[in-house]
């Protein structure tokens, strides 16, 4: 089995339009100019030192944004330049909901379990319905699509329509799932901010909304078709959410065997870890910190537990960290104790500036599958990476995208045409066929 990271392509509306409360870069960084191309660039530079290490790589492609579908069916009329004018009237913050490029961030794209953990030897998605942020519940439908030509294979893979939309059951995806293997066992945890009935223990966060709901794990592991005992569900930190963890991969990062966790990252963490090692065991390695070494605000200023602890070819492994911890003296302390306790062979700080200042690091822009040779060689589409099809991408941003994009420039046609002309390249480059509404 491989740990594959499938990354997702930065769209040519990359924005700031601060959509997600509770998300204290995006929220800080509102208004500022975008570069949509720099954005891609460094993505597929992130891409590009994965491979180089000897990680499987592949990538999923942009949403069509703006999505001139979801403006018709709330009552916007005309002409395409007609509906984005009027979508621009006003503060335009419908405009920019159904511009948002935030299917980058493809931890929140479903949730994955192997074919080795599942009760009918399968790969499990399911597609995160998203449905706590309106402009990320647009992502749903088409991501389930993207998936199912990706993972095409019936008899190895099996993609589920995503949760039913509605705040009872919000589902934000991997972003809120961790897998940890030892020799011992397995354990999926699944992180929940709240409960949809009953009585959410403690007071809850105060100032930031709870995304994802303990309903939502349950029903998220049931068709997984994970066996009880592999699973784990674990209340998110109320104070975690408050100081901006509002996914638990921003406070929390687990590699087989591996886990690095802030204090704040969940609820009752001493009873957490008692319940993990009782299952998986003396071989299960933690790297703990606590809030007075390092601070849960400069930990979510700085995520170093946004970042991608992966195993190479050679067997060594390695942490992908965006350059904002390096720059941050707590956070690269705590970041080296990994090097010098040999939990990495190395720290890789890269500049991801333009997904950090929309609150999303190197973990936010990948989704983990685990493969065997035989369900690799499997996959739909050319999504699979190589130096060749890299540059070939590399060469696509610079032809398409915009250097830079502010928010008045969403009412602009011919952005939305030169979009539209980007996916029609990309979906022929990929091998996905007729994928977005303006090709159908």
């Amino acid at each position: 089995m491989a740990e594959w990271n499938f990354d997702g392509l930065t769209g040519p509306t990359h924005h700031y339009a601060g959509l997600s409360p509770g998300n204290v870069a995006s929220e800080r960084h509102r208004g500022q100019v975008a570069s949509p191309r720099a954005a891609a660039l460094q993505g597929l530079g992130k891409m590009r030192r994965l491979m180089e290490l000897g990680v499987p790589q592949a990538v999923l492609p942009p949403h069509e944004r703006p999505h001139l579908p979801s403006l018709r069916a709330l009552g916007l009329c005309g002409t395409d330049a007609e509906v984005l004018a009027r979508a621009a009237q006003g503060d335009g913050h419908l405009l920019r909901l159904v511009s948002s490029a935030s299917a980058m961030w493809t931890a929140n794209a479903a949730t994955v379990a192997p074919s080795s953990d599942t009760l009918d030897g399968r790969v499990h998605l399911l597609p995160a319905n998203l449905s706590a942020m309106f402009h990320r519940s647009l992502e749903a439908p088409l991501t389930t699509r993207v998936l199912r030509r990706v993972f095409a294979d019936e008899a190895r893979y099996c993609v589920h329509e995503p949760l039913p939309p509605g705040s009872h059951f919000a589902d934000e995806g991997a972003a809120n799932h961790t897998r940890l293997v030892t020799e011992q066992g397995t354990v999926h945890v699944f992180g929940w901010g709240r409960r949809a009935w009953g009585t959410t223990p403690g007071a809850g966060p105060q100032r930031y909304p709870a995304r994802q709901t303990e309903e939502a794990s349950l029903a998220a592991a049931r068709l997984l078709a994970l066996p009880e005992a592999l699973v784990l569900p674990w209340q998110q930190a109320a104070r975690g959410i408050d100081a901006g963890g509002f996914h638990t991969d921003v406070l929390a990062v687990g590699h087989r065997r591996w886990l690095l966790l802030h204090e704040l990252a969940f609820e009752a963490p001493d009873a957490l870890l008692t319940e993990l090692r009782q299952r998986l065991g003396a071989e299960l390695e933690v790297v703990w910190a606590a809030e007075s070494a390092l601070p849960v605000a400069e930990a979510v200023a700085a995520y170093p537990f946004n970042s991608q602890l992966v195993s190479g070819g050679d067997g060594t492994r390695h942490l992908i960290a965006p350059s904002e911890s390096q720059q941050a003296p707590r956070a690269a302390a705590y970041l080296q104790r990994l090097v010098d306790e040999g939990v990495v062979a190395a720290i890789h700080y890269l500049d991801l500036n333009a997904s950090m200042n929309n609150g999303g690091g190197p973990a936010c822009l990948r989704l983990r599958v685990e493969l065997s040779d035989a369900e690799s060689a499997a996959l739909g589409a050319d999504v699979t990476l190589t130096p060749a099809r890299l540059a070939q991408l590399e060469a696509w941003v610079e032809r398409h995208y915009r250097e830079r994009l502010s928010l008045a420039d969403l009412a602009d046609p011919l952005l939305l045409e030169e979009t539209r002309s980007a996916l029609d390249a990309l979906t022929g480059l990929l091998g996905l066929g007729s994928l977005y509404d303006f090709q159908r």
